[in-house]
């Protein structure tokens, strides 16, 4: 979840990377009695997310800037339209708009791409799910982002669940002495009933053995349109199925028709184009007097 403490951590440090000692820049060229109002103008059509951040980057630069959105996390948007408007001290408004642009650009890009898969699969059962290929530091951001576009989330962190891969596997089988099904089994004892547990298998023969010891979910990676179809029809339901790897929106509607509930898609967040939003400055000047 996104918390009002998890954005204003990663904002004020943002903050601080981009002015440690100040905007040297506005500090010299804008009157400090300066004011302006500035909106937040999309040059792109998307699916807007960041609202908050975007708000925070503001705030948190200065409590006399005031932000009013137009649109709300999730909202689709058209070119040129306003997505904000924030009015304040001229310096700071100035101080505070690389972070607050790059944050919502790089979220809105994010939301705007998820619900371009969304889209791809939604005649299907299949959910559309992130990955851990987040931008350390920015996870939260980022998988809010995906929800914002009308995805899902996969587990959060390594601490969340069990997601055994094939190099995990490969070492648990040779150090234990045991198939993969006893190895499996024996992990399953150790856990809560609370605990999910995931198994990565890359070729149909895998299947058996990993579905005999009863996991929560089967990740079919890097198969074939037809072998997903036939790792379905050998999961017939006793597992979850998540289809992995080669997935993008050529391939994604293929996929999600397969049967599989649900697919991962690392290039929501790892290899995303931050959206083509600006923020402009509509009046400026001395601050009216009351």
């Amino acid at each position: 979840m996104l918390t009002t403490q998890i954005i204003e951590t990663v904002v004020r440090a943002a903050l601080t990377e981009d002015a440690p000692w100040g905007d040297i820049t506005s500090e010299l060229l804008i009157p400090e009695s300066a004011y302006a109002t500035a909106r937040l103008a999309a040059r792109e059509p998307g699916t807007f997310s960041g609202g908050a951040v975007f708000a925070a980057a503001m705030t948190l630069t200065d409590p006399a800037i005031t932000v009013e959105l137009a649109v709300a996390d999730g909202d689709v948007f058209e070119a040129g339209d306003t997505l904000a408007t924030v009015s304040g001290p001229a310096r700071s408004v100035l101080q505070a708009e690389r972070v607050a642009l790059n944050l919502v650009q790089r979220m809105s890009g994010i939301a705007t791409l998820t619900a371009q898969y969304v889209r791809e699969a939604a005649h299907t059962s299949a959910r559309i799910v992130d990955t851990r290929k987040t931008t350390p530091g920015l996870r939260a951001f980022e998988r809010h982002a995906v929800r914002s576009g009308g995805g899902h989330n996969h587990r959060f962190s390594l601490s969340d669940a069990v997601m055994a891969k094939d190099n995990h596997l490969a070492v648990l089988t040779a150090s234990s002495g045991l198939s993969v099904t006893d190895a499996l089994l024996a992990v399953r004892a150790q856990l809560s009933h609370t605990t999910h547990l995931e198994v990565e298998v890359d070729r149909i023969d895998q299947i058996a053995p990993v579905l005999a010891a009863g996991v929560d979910t089967i990740m079919l990676d890097n198969f074939s349109i037809e072998e997903l179809r036939e790792g379905v029809a050998i999961i017939g339901g006793r597992a979850v199925v998540e289809a992995s790897g080669n997935v993008n929106l050529s391939t994604v509607r293929h996929i999600a028709e397969t049967g599989v509930d649900v697919i991962s898609v690392g290039a929501l967040t790892h290899s995303v184009r931050s959206l083509d939003l600006g923020l402009d400055v509509i009046v400026a000047g001395e601050p009216a007097t009351p």
